[in-house]
This record gives structure tokens, C-alpha cells and sequence, in this order.
């Protein structure tokens, strides 16, 4: 895992190897340098520093995602983990962060939302609470709510009829529990 260290400036003082094949710079090219201002895309300064800021006050932070450019041009997304160092009387010193590139998955999350999105079946998604998550262009055509309308709100309560809300609600009960159902049919 790509793993990074910044004093309590700012300033690099841990490169690992592989945050040096991830990002392509050497440990010379950025140790003594500030992380944010070198190597944080302008649109996530602040949140990176926000980070590292809390890091440094003790509250390590955990899943952060952000971009970095690498020595390449190419930028690359990361998810990471921010957590306080100490010296040896407990002393805060600066901030480790263990990374993980995330790149290739989050494209293939894109383009698995995009597959979903234009299918040419009506295709929708709740979450355990019942409240619609996923609504894509072809359920919109066929039922005639847009994805802002339906979107957070309970299937079951207010887009299906009284009748079928029992049968419904069961189908969806069980999808949960990992029991599939198929060629369920309602209006």
C-alpha cells in the first residue's frame, strides 16, 4: 500500500516505494515538500488539509477519497487513511496516511451505473428501509417519474397500489434475506 507521512507543517517526511510507483516521484523529489500544496489537485486542497489538520488535533480520519496527479499528468483516485503520529512521550509529530489507488474501481462502478442507468428494462433498487436508491431511464419512461421524484422516498408507501403492497413489500423483504424472486408481476 502506497504509505505517506507529513510532519507537522505539512512537509513529507515518509514516501514508501510504492507511493513512489503509484505517483511516480521519488523520495527525493518529494520529501521536505508540503503534500497539499505540491500534490493535491486544486479542487481538494482544502479537504485534504482539512484532513491532515484533523490528524494533527488527534482525529484520525478513515475512507477519505481524493484525487492525486501523478508525476505523469495522469490523475489517479485514492482512497485513504489518516492517522495521527506520536513520538515515544505521546507527542503529536505529524500525520501517517495509508492509501489505497481506487481508480479502476470506481471506473467500473461509473460504467457499471451507466449499464444500469440505459438498460432497456425498467430497473430499480431500494435500500433496506425500503426508500428508492437506484431508478434508471427506462423505469422514468415506463412509470413516469423522474429519478428527483422517487428518489429517498418508500416504493412500497407511495408508488404502489394498496392491493399490491402487501406482495410487494414480501418480494422486497426477501430480496433482502438474499432470496431472489422472478417474473414477479405488478401494476
Amino acid at each position: 500500500a502506497p504509505i505517506f507521512g507529513v510532519d507537522i507543517d505539512g512537509k513529507v517526511d515518509v514516501w514508501n516505494q510504492c507511493a513512489m510507483r503509484l505517483v511516480g516521484y521519488t523520495t527525493e523529489e518529494v520529501m521536505g515538500y508540503s503534500l497539499v500544496q505540491e500534490f493535491i489537485t486544486d479542487d481538494f486542497k482544502v479537504p485534504v488539509q482539512t484532513v491532515l489538520d484533523q490528524a494533527l488535533r488527534g482525529e484520525e480520519t478513515a475512507n477519505f477519497e481524493f484525487p492525486l496527479i501523478t508525476k505523469g499528468g495522469a490523475r489517479i483516485e485514492v482512497l485513504l487513511n489518516a492517522t495521527t503520529r506520536r513520538d515515544e512521550q505521546g507527542n503529536i509529530i505529524g500525520v501517517v496516511g495509508i492509501g489505497q489507488d481506487i481508480t479502476a474501481r470506481l471506473a467500473q462502478e461509473r460504467e457499471y451505473s451507466k449499464l444500469i442507468d440505459t438498460a432497456n428494462a425498467p430497473i430499480f433498487g431500494v435500500d433496506i428501509d425500503g426508500r428508492v436508491n437506484v431508478w434508471n431511464q427506462c423505469a422514468q419512461r415506463l412509470v413516469g417519474y423522474t429519478m428527483n421524484e422517487v428518489m429517498g422516498k418508500n416504493l412500497v408507501q407511495e408508488f404502489i397500489t394498496k392491493e399490491y403492497r402487501s406482495a410487494v413489500k414480501s418480494v422486497l423483504d426477501e430480496a433482502m434475506r438474499g432470496k431472489e424472486t422472478a417474473n414477479f408481476e405488478f401494476p
